[in-house]
């Protein structure tokens, strides 16, 4: 973000109090065309049906037995979303206080927390390996020992193994471009590359990160996220991060569940728009909220560096390196996205943050392009 558009930006009310609104032509805006854009996000919905347990129990993701739901689910809402420029509200839809489960977006919540762990001194070096601190059994030879922070968040671990009894071949062969279509090959055998050779989007690894995450801290995930992130940058009390039935552990004799990463065998987190959007001024001030620091400028930098083997993934967060994710968007933008049309889009060069939920990922990079046709300045 540049240093003007650093010094225009605002921060919600900590208090719970509603954002500083704008009007569109005030926050460089042609009010006529972001309306048009407000009307396309209305009028293309997700395809998905409201029964988020009837689309996870007909093999959206994987077929049975992998399929089977381990944690919460409950039935999805409207579509909404939000436009916000420099930290002021421009334009709603929908109900955006509904809260919904969010799916992958958790992953970014993930490398937030990693980036927290990072600051104080528990994950000083993200290239080192995981089995240096995290002594579980998870990572030993001949396979995982090799694996590092960097290739759990990158996607890029070729981790091995089984976890809440979720095998990781389930996420084998995954490919987001076929996935829920009948021509998906996720779940065929494939063999392991060597840790950090071979980018593939999968939830079993991520879960291994997260647990891994759970055993630096000693303390369960949603409490670091809330304490370290969502009330100081005055979130609501209203979202919360949910685990499996069997995805509990003992650390320093207390039972904690480890928090997935997504939503797709049930859990993860669920929380509303106004919410989600409140985490995007903070990574567009580089890791302050009203001169407080949440995060280090030095994470939100090597988490938004491209993976070598795939530019358009940082730190479990999308990219759009070249303009290679959604073509409309500034090229540097970055996402965090999850399953059925929920996005969170942060654009730097425009001082944009915008959440929709429940848009179909189809219109989704036209959505961004009438976003930025809509600006005059």
């Amino acid at each position: 973000m540049t240093r003007t558009a650093m010094r225009e930006l605002s921060f919600p009310p900590d208090n719970g109090a509603p954002w500083p609104t704008t009007g569109p032509s005030e926050a460089g805006f042609d009010a006529e065309r972001l309306l048009k854009a407000v009307r396309f996000a209305e009028a293309h919905p997700t395809p998905w049906g409201r029964d988020l347990a009837a689309v996870l129990a007909n093999s959206y993701f994987e077929p049975p037995p992998w399929n089977e739901i381990l944690g919460v689910v409950r039935p999805r809402g409207d579509p909404n979303g939000l436009i916000t420029r420099h930290g002021r509200l421009v334009t709603r839809w929908g109900d955006t206080q509904q809260v919904d489960m969010t799916f992958s977006i958790a992953k970014s919540y993930l490398s937030i927390l990693a980036g927290i762990a990072h600051d104080r001194g528990l994950l000083p070096d993200p290239d080192e390996p995981v089995g240096k601190r995290v002594e579980d059994g998870g990572f030993v030879p001949p396979h995982n020992d090799a694996i590092t922070w960097s290739h759990l968040l990158q996607q890029t671990s070729e981790w091995e193994g089984t976890l809440w009894g979720k095998p990781d071949v389930v996420d084998r062969y995954r490919d987001l471009a076929t996935e829920g279509g009948p021509h998906a090959k996720k779940g065929l055998p494939r063999p392991l590359q060597a840790p950090g050779t071979y980018w593939e989007y999968n939830d079993v690894r991520v879960n291994r990160l997260s647990l891994a995450l759970l055993r630096l801290f000693r303390r369960p995930l949603p409490e670091v996220f809330a304490d370290a992130v969502m009330k100081p940058i005055g979130a609501s009390t209203r979202w919360h991060w949910e685990g499996y039935r069997n995805s509990t552990v003992e650390i320093n004799g207390r039972t904690m569940t480890s928090v997935p990463g997504g939503s797709h065998w049930g859990g993860g987190v669920f929380i509303h728009s106004e919410d989600q959007a409140r985490i995007g001024p903070m990574m567009l001030a580089e890791g302050d909220w009203h001169q407080r620091r949440i995060l280090s400028k030095h994470w939100i930098d090597r988490s938004q560096r491209p993976c070598p083997i795939n530019p358009t993934y940082g730190y479990l967060w999308w990219l759009n390196t070249n303009g290679g994710y959604y073509a409309n968007a500034s090229t540097k933008s970055f996402f965090a996205i999850g399953a059925g049309g929920n996005c969170t889009w942060i654009d730097p060069n425009n001082g944009i943050v915008a959440v929709m939920r429940w848009l179909d990922p189809a219109a989704m990079n036209q959505f961004i392009g009438l976003v930025i046709g809509a600006l005059v300045r």
